[in-house]
């Protein structure tokens, strides 16, 4: 019987993200999967910065951003064709290093993350296999593979399951799905075009707004209605269906024409798919059993209102990779991964929450109704503190997180310039892991110092860097020093340079870190 570290069942966009991001961890990990080639389709068509720095991380951004589609976020226009609500990056700065909104291809972001696996000798990859059986012990999980072949059991130490919505793992382990009180019957059509989408003219566009950037919702109650500006010539439209109105009628060629229509004017173009979907906002009620998680669909599902259905799943597998890295090199206690849905479940909850307010007003078909929204809407959003769909994602909480100030913020990236005046992101600089980013002379116990780089953690000087940026956001968060975990959240600051060994100490116990008693005590 074959024993992995890690096995990773599914390799969608999330499993393979996982498998790209443990594999460069150097972990023996075993990706099954049951389709042979990636879903020729799209589904999912937008990321954020997050996740952007995540695939820099996973060493896979490179073939990625040529792929994708840089853009300028999200335009609600309200039933009297005005702007209703604008979540927008034009002219903003980029504090985590990327846009805050890519759209991209699916099929080519499946197939860049399988042929990055491919490289990786400690990454075994098994198409056409699907887990049957799941045997937990106190030592590891065995799991039962069926083949072609016929089947198989494997052992693994720990299992991820991002097998997607309908989730076969998650009935095997008994999991439940909570509703959270939204479901909505939607048209989704994919367009290749050749040529821009045409747009009425809308009262009220912000200032260097670009129609062809953003994702456009139309608030009307005739028929709420996206517009989404796909990687090349590539768009979507997503439709709500009306009451009354039947999927496979929806579906109909010529039904979808006669949608599309007043968009692509007499422009080329073909029609890649029309389906029909039910967007819903679903969170399991246990994202962990035992040695085995759950992640991305299989764990939450939310209405694509924002684009975070797939962000959240590349959350969920960068904040378990880095600790189970951790772990499975015998550097952090197996409690560490206990805290995976306390950290992540709050931050998910609250998108979805968003999300579904989003979905309620978006979906009014009553025309009063919807005159009255878009007037309560307007009135809010003069005095609104969220400007981008980044900005709904909120701090993670959880036990891997210090008091004090900054803990559970992501940390930003700035550019650094050398003394060529070439410019580059800080991750790609100082590396993506572990970080004490340190103004001054920080004082340091050698033990704990010793500790922390044998978890791989740097320390990184704020004066080496010359960056204004990240003085700036110390001085923001009155600090001296911050520390930054592999998932670019932060763990906590210090605000005096005696304070940033028991910050370090802090985590080394938060981790479980199998350190000298001068640092546990």
């Amino acid at each position: 019987m074959q024993d992995f570290d890690i096995v990773i069942i599914g390799c969608g966009p999330v499993g393979g993200a996982a498998a790209n991001l443990l594999g460069r961890a150097g972990l023996n990990v075993l990706v099954v999967e049951k389709q042979a080639d990636p879903y020729p389709l799209p589904r999912a068509v937008h990321i954020d910065h997050e996740v952007m720095r995540i695939f820099q991380s996973a060493g896979v951004v490179d073939g990625f951003e040529p792929l994708a589609r840089d853009t300028q976020g999200h335009l609600h226009i309200g039933a009297d064709g005005g702007v209703l609500r604008y979540l927008g990056t034009a002219g903003q700065a980029r504090r985590f290093g990327w846009s805050n909104d890519y759209f991209f291809y699916q099929p080519e972001l499946e197939a860049l993350l399988r042929e990055r696996l491919a490289a990786m000798p400690n990454v075994t990859f098994w198409t056409g296999a699907s887990a049957i059986g799941l045997n937990q012990d106190a030592d590891g999980v065995t799991i039962a593979l069926e083949r072609a072949d016929g089947g198989v059991q494997v052992r693994a130490g720990h299992v991820i399951a991002c097998d997607g919505a309908s989730s076969p793992t998650r009935a095997m382990l008994g999991v439940s799905l909570v509703d959270l009180g939204f479901e909505e019957p939607w048209l989704v059509v994919d367009v290749e075009m050749d040529g821009p989408v045409t747009f009425p003219p809308y009262a009220g566009l912000p200032i260097g707004a670009d129609l062809q950037q953003l994702s456009v919702m139309m608030c009307d109650p005739r028929r709420p209605t996206t517009i989404v500006p796909g990687r090349g010539n590539h768009r979507r439209w997503e439709f709500m269906l009306l009451p009354g109105e039947q999927d496979e009628a929806m579906r109909a060629p010529e039904r979808v024409a006669a949608l599309i229509a007043p968009w692509v004017g007499d422009l080329p173009h073909t029609v890649v798919r029309a389906a029909t979907y039910r967007f819903h906002g679903l969170v399991a009620d246990r994202w962990q059993v035992g040695r085995v998680f759950l992640a991305g669909d299989a764990a939450h599902q939310t209405p694509p209102f924002f684009g975070q259905g797939m962000c959240h799943g590349m959350r969920d597998v960068a904040s378990l990779a880095w600790k189970l890295a951790l772990v499975h090199r015998d550097l952090a206690g197996a409690p560490l991964l206990d805290g995976y849905q306390g950290e992540r479940e709050p931050q998910v909850r609250a998108v979805i929450s968003a999300a579904i307010e989003a979905g309620k007003y978006i979906c009014e078909l009553d025309p009063f109704a919807a005159a009255a929204r878009d007037r309560i809407i307007r009135e809010r959003e003069a005095t609104r503190t969220v400007h981008t769909a980044a900005d709904l994602i909120n701090p993670i909480t959880g036990l891997v997180l210090a008091a004090s100030t900054g803990a559970g913020e992501r940390f930003i990236q700035p550019r650094l310039t050398d003394a060529e005046g070439l410019s580059y992101l800080l991750d790609d600089v100082t590396g993506a892991g572990l970080r004490l980013f340190v103004a001054g002379d920080p004082v340091l116990d050698a033990a704990s110092a010793d500790a922390f780089k044998r978890l791989g953690g740097g320390v990184v000087s704020i004066e080496a860097l010359q960056s204004d940026t990240l003085a700036a956001w110390l001085a923001a968060h009155d600090a001296v020093a911050v520390l930054v975990r592999p998932d670019f959240y932060v763990f906590g600051t210090a605000r005096t340079a005696a304070e940033v060994g028991p910050l370090l100490d802090a985590f080394l116990r938060g981790v479980g870190a199998p350190v000298i008693e001068s640092v546990a005590a």
